[in-house]
Parts: structure tokens; sequence; C-alpha cells
């Protein structure tokens, strides 16, 4: 880590402590070495800062829509992180092969399965592109979930502090012996997903809520 990117993460630990009463215990269960990706769900903005500061000293990197960097400040902040560009909508093959190199180096690799924030912290519907990633990667897969920051915005009006919570679950890999169709895509997404919904409050687990409905057919745990 820099003394630019060391300074800028302890700024944040600071401003969100001052901020925030953040539960950030569960996170030292995540393993200190060795390519991961870590799935989450995508509250807004809060997540992203906290994670890659609570995570330090493991190096962390992770996608976001390329939109962001047409803002000076969030562009100079996510390129100072690492951050890697995608162009959501599509096959985005150079960001693709920017997540490979960062697995491929030892890092972690942080992917919303949503694709977008749903600002009222209940679980959206997965896209599938976690499974294309996943498995040709075959790196260890991470589920972590986080709730209490939707309330933030509010909160900060209110000068109140945000309760921001996270859990960890089990690791697993994806196990496919079966030609792969565009049904079994979005089966092993939602398989993703449920891992994460397990981790929530039930108010949170949004299109993910009926937790009979879970299986974990593609899913091999450690």
């Amino acid at each position: 880590m820099t003394l630019l990117q060391h300074f800028v993460c302890r700024v944040i630990q600071v401003g969100t402590r001052l901020l925030c009463r953040i539960e950030s215990q569960p996170l030292q269960k995540v393993p200190k070495r060795g390519p991961l990706i870590l799935v989450t769900n995508h509250i807004g903005s809060l997540e992203v800062p906290l994670l890659f500061v609570h995570l330090q000293p493991r190096p962390l990197t992770g996608f976001a829509k390329i939109e962001t960097w047409d803002n000076a400040f969030m562009g100079w902040l996510f390129d100072l992180w690492g951050a890697i560009p995608i162009r959501r909508g599509e096959a985005d093959m150079v960001a693709l092969r920017k997540g490979f190199a960062a697995l491929e180096q030892g890092r972690i690799l942080a992917i919303s399965p949503e694709g977008t924030r749903s600002r009222h912290g209940r679980l959206l519907r997965a896209h599938p592109g976690i499974v294309t990633i996943a498995l040709r990667s075959g790196a260890p897969i991470l589920p972590i979930a986080h709730w209490g920051g939707e309330k933030f915005n509010t909160n900060l009006k209110r000068l109140k502090r945000t309760d921001f919570h996270s859990a960890v679950g089990k690791p697993f890999r994806l196990q496919v012996n079966e030609k792969l169709t565009h049904e079994m895509r979005q089966q092993i997404a939602d398989e993703i997903m449920y891992q994460i919904a397990a981790l929530l409050p039930e108010a949170y687990r949004g299109e993910y809520a009926e937790m009979s409905k879970a299986t974990n057919k593609f899913l091999k745990f450690s």
C-alpha cells in the first residue's frame, strides 16, 4: 500500500467511525491470502469504502460502472483503489481480463451479482455474469452480507449515527458437470444469491425471501 493509499484509508476509517457504528468483526473471517471472489449485496455507496478499508491489508479490487469515472473525484478515488471500470449491459472483455488477472495475482475480486445498488436494502435478482468469472477462474467464492447502510443518508440529515452490520458465510466453488445453458447460469447465480440472503435478516432478502426455494446443486463447499 502506498503512502497516499494509507492516508486515504485512515481518513475513511476515522470519518466512518464518527458517522457509523460499524460491525467489522465478522470481516476477520475473510481468508488472509489466496485468490478470492467476494460476492456481496449492493445497497449504496457506503459499503465500498468500508469493505476496502476494513479488509486491508488484503489487496482488494472490484468492478465499478464506467460512469463512475464521469465524476473527477470518484474517478480519482476508484483509480487509487485499483477498481476495474466495466461497461454494464455488454460483455466487457477488457474488464473481465483485468478481473481474471487480479485473481491470478492472489487478490480479492469483489462482485455484486445484482449489478446495481438497491438503495432500499432488499436484494434484487442477480445477473448471471458472476458465473462466467467464477467458472473460468476456479477461484473460491465467499458471500458477505451487510445491512443498515441504506439508512445512512437519512441518518446523516438527522445528525444520527448509522449502524452498519455485516456477516460472512462459508466459502464454496462452483461445480458444473454438464453443458451450461442460460437457464443453468441463472440458477447458479440465484444459488449464490441465496447464500447472501441466508446471512441477512428476513426483511432484507427481497427477491430471495422464500428460502424454501434455495438450492445448492452447483455449489461445492470447502
